[in-house]
């Protein structure tokens, strides 16, 4: 039994239903005699998630297929590609556009007011044209086809692929194997979000939680990191208006880092995150200046194990002294203080 246009979850009378999609030079292809196939209602937007026509074709010998990724609605916004959502004037992204001129669309991202302003806006509606001399250098005078190619193989990169010349990937080693551009999100490239950047500092598992006020508690913080993850501790600092949040994994850590950056709002409240800095433990003057130790003499003991290290503001330890003997460094431990049991002092 289909179900009335009333009931369902989207309106279908704002489904779209084209007969071209949008498309850049270089997402065409050079084929004069090209085959497009057309599929009604056959995917949802990945930035609206409204159904809409999907277009699929191949734009070239010996290239891949390629298919269209958002609705023209979310396209004609944007004024980008349907498939690759670069500039259909200058070929560049999304955020270096706007960046240039100055451009700020706040569209709403939540489903509910995402699903109002488009039902609102006009279909026709499309981004005026500015010309900018510094876009128009940036710009590609002509089509980069290269970009079409299939991609690497990632068997034949493994030595594994046994489909020889019939493998329809490239057997080619990739320039650069770390390469950002590798792992793209649709809507963060979109709404031209900038991406939180992962320390290298495999131990690092602590997020800086900024923006606080004197109503924002503790609980609150947890009710919101909990769903991440493990949490090991929460440090709160209401002085200065923030909060560390330590997982008991990187892996949770990662994914809170992900999901909450720039997109956490609690009590109405925006709130910045960050990923916590590693602190160092500094050395004094008197154990830089220490002589060297003795050959053959083993050296100091390690300092004992911490579970928990809050000291994000580099507060001084009051636990650990140091002595002025040649190759000596902190005392961790009272057996490591030659003044512990007393001592005489010698004329």
């Amino acid at each position: 039994m289909a179900s009335s246009k009333g009931t369902n979850t989207y309106n279908r009378q704002n489904w779209e239903d084209s007969d071209f999609p949008i498309l850049c030079q270089t997402c065409l292809g050079d084929n004069p005699y090209l085959r497009m196939m057309k599929e009604r209602y056959g995917k949802e937007c990945k930035i609206c998630s409204r159904p809409f026509a999907t277009f699929r074709w191949c734009p070239g010998a010996k290239m891949r297929f390629k298919k269209t990724e958002i609705c023209q609605t979310c396209a004609k916004l944007k004024n980008v590609c349907q498939t690759c959502l670069l500039d259909l004037e200058y070929g560049l992204p999304i955020q270096v556009r706007d960046q240039m001129l100055k451009l700020k669309t706040d569209l709403p991202q939540s489903d509910v007011n995402r699903e109002y302003y488009l039902q609102n806006v006009d279909s026709n509606s499309k981004m005026p044209s500015q010309k900018n001399e510094v876009l128009s250098k940036l710009a590609r005078t002509a089509p980069y086809y290269k970009r079409n190619r299939p991609h690497i193989c990632s068997f034949w990169v493994k030595g594994e692929c046994k489909r020889g010349e019939e493998c329809p990937y490239r057997h080619e080693r990739p320039n650069d194997p770390d390469d950002p551009l590798n792992d793209q999100n649709i809507r963060d490239r979109y709404y031209a979000l900038p991406k939180l950047e992962t320390p290298e500092d495999p131990l690092i598992t602590t997020l800086y939680v900024g923006g606080l006020d004197d109503v924002l508690d503790e609980k609150d913080i947890s009710s919101h990191f909990y769903q991440y993850g493990e949490i090991r501790n929460i440090t709160l600092v209401p002085k200065q208006g923030c909060a560390f949040v330590q997982f008991s994994k990187r892996s949770s850590a990662e994914l809170a880092a992900e999901k909450t950056f720039n997109n956490l709002v609690i009590h109405g409240r925006k709130i910045i995150v960050r990923w916590g800095k590693s602190q160092g433990r500094q050395l004094t003057p008197a154990v830089v200046n220490a002589a060297p130790q003795v050959p053959g003499l083993p050296g100091p003991l390690p300092p004992p194990p911490e579970e928990l290290q809050n000291n994000f503001f580099n507060i001084p330890s009051t636990s650990s002294t140091t002595v002025g003997y040649p190759g000596t460094l902190l005392i961790h431990y009272p057996s490591q203080d030659p003044s512990r049991l007393g001592s005489i002092q010698m004329n």
